[in-house]
């Protein structure tokens, strides 16, 4: 580097060597208004108004940085961008974050603009839609998605709780309230993971995107494989010891979980007709995709209703998920929703995904007391995740 600057005409190197002083003669703390400018850029995403960033330099300088935090999330692309980009990736199966928005992805911005307890994104009966006053005409519907495209291509402020409504499933979709389980229940979460298939991938998506562990990292081959239903071939290819070794790691803990959504589908008219879908629910009745291909190994599980058992509760999963005092079983996903969203990883996962978001990075080793800190906050809080958000953006902007 310094033969580089050899290499410069003299008033170039003058130049580099004043710019260089002037920069290592800043303070190494940013000043109230740096850290206001920080915080609202990484909440909102976008510059505030001159007003906006002096009333919360005024904040910081009385020691109020979370309300300063607060203020920049009265923007609305906190809501428009920030929360509905945040959330996006969970409704697909593919990780989009640039999905439409739609009623799951609506729920999550809702639930954390009313600050309410978070937790309840995966079991409560709540739905938030967009009011059906101009420019939003199409009202909610089972069966597309327009209301959603309407407030979405109009840009009307999710952050105003007369235009994006809290409103329960029950009242709004007609699913009983004790079948309905927050985002899980919702018709973007169906269309993604109820369709088709076994209704194994509403599990797996729900562990991924709200207790941050994949399959791989909750594999456990000791639990019993009672319950493994009968699709699952326990010699696939011929070897007997691929099941043993791998395949129970996943389905003996998965499956018992998953019946939770015994009485759950995803129906469409035709193949290429998904867009039209609803969500299906027959109380009492397993849907048939539980006995799809049974002849596998007929002597595996008969799914018979919706009652699930945690079988995670022994063994390192104990440990890798945290389980919350309970009995560990129950009847349909309400229950179960509770079950993960009353876990520690669950916590832990909300914490961490807002950390990213707002310091746009994983916390390193040297962010692990104020990353628990803001875990600590977050339970202690109601599990009031807009906080959280303030906090990681206090935490990022600097002091």
């Amino acid at each position: 580097m310094e033969g580089l600057i050899n290499c410069l005409p003299a008033f170039r190197r003058r130049a580099l060597m004043t710019i260089s002083v002037a920069l290592f003669a800043l303070p190494a703390a940013a000043g109230s208004l740096e850290q206001a400018k920080r915080i609202h850029d990484r909440l909102a995403g976008v510059p505030p108004s001159a007003s906006v960033l002096l009333d919360m330099k005024n904040k910081i300088d009385s020691n109020d940085k979370i309300g300063a935090a607060f203020e920049a999330m009265d923007n609305k692309a906190f809501y428009n961008a920030t929360l509905k980009n945040w959330a996006a990736p969970w409704t697909n199966r593919d990780g989009d974050k640039f999905a439409p928005l739609n009623d799951y992805s609506a729920t999550v911005i809702g639930i954390v603009r009313d600050q309410l307890d978070y937790r309840s994104v995966l079991y409560d009966d709540i739905l938030y839609v967009g009011e059906t006053t101009a420019p939003v005409t199409a009202p909610y519907s089972n069966s597309d998605n327009a209301n959603y495209q309407q407030l979405e291509a109009n840009d009307v402020n999710l952050g105003d709780a007369t235009k994006l409504v809290k409103k329960t499933q029950s009242q709004v979709t007609g699913l009983p309230s004790t079948a309905t389980a927050g985002v899980i229940t919702s018709r973007a979460a169906a269309r993604a993971f109820f369709i088709d298939g076994t209704n194994r991938a509403m599990f797996r998506f729900t562990l991924k995107n709200h207790l941050c562990n994949d399959m791989e990292q909750v594999q456990e081959i000791t639990r019993p494989s009672d319950r493994i239903r009968r699709d699952v071939s326990r010699s696939p290819g011929g070897d007997s010891r691929i099941f043993m070794n791998t395949c129970i790691g996943c389905h003996s803990g998965m499956d018992p979980m998953a019946q939770a959504f015994a009485y759950y589908n995803y129906s469409y008219p035709a193949p290429g007709s998904e867009d039209s879908g609803h969500l299906e629910y027959t109380v009492g009745v397993v849907q048939p995709k539980y006995h799809i291909n049974e002849n596998h190994f007929m002597e595996g599980y008969n799914t018979p209703n919706d009652h699930w058992d945690n079988y995670w509760r022994s063994g390192p999963n104990t440990a890798i998920l945290g389980w919350a005092a309970g009995a560990g079983s129950g009847d349909g996903a309400k229950s179960m929703a509770q079950e993960l969203a009353n876990s520690d990883a669950f916590a832990v996962c909300s914490v961490k995904k807002v950390f990213q978001t707002v310091c746009l990075r994983a916390p390193a080793p040297g962010d692990q007391s104020a990353f628990t800190a803001m875990l600590t906050s977050f339970k202690t809080n109601n599990y009031n995740l807009k906080h959280t958000f303030a906090e990681a953006a206090v935490y990022c902007a600097g002091n």
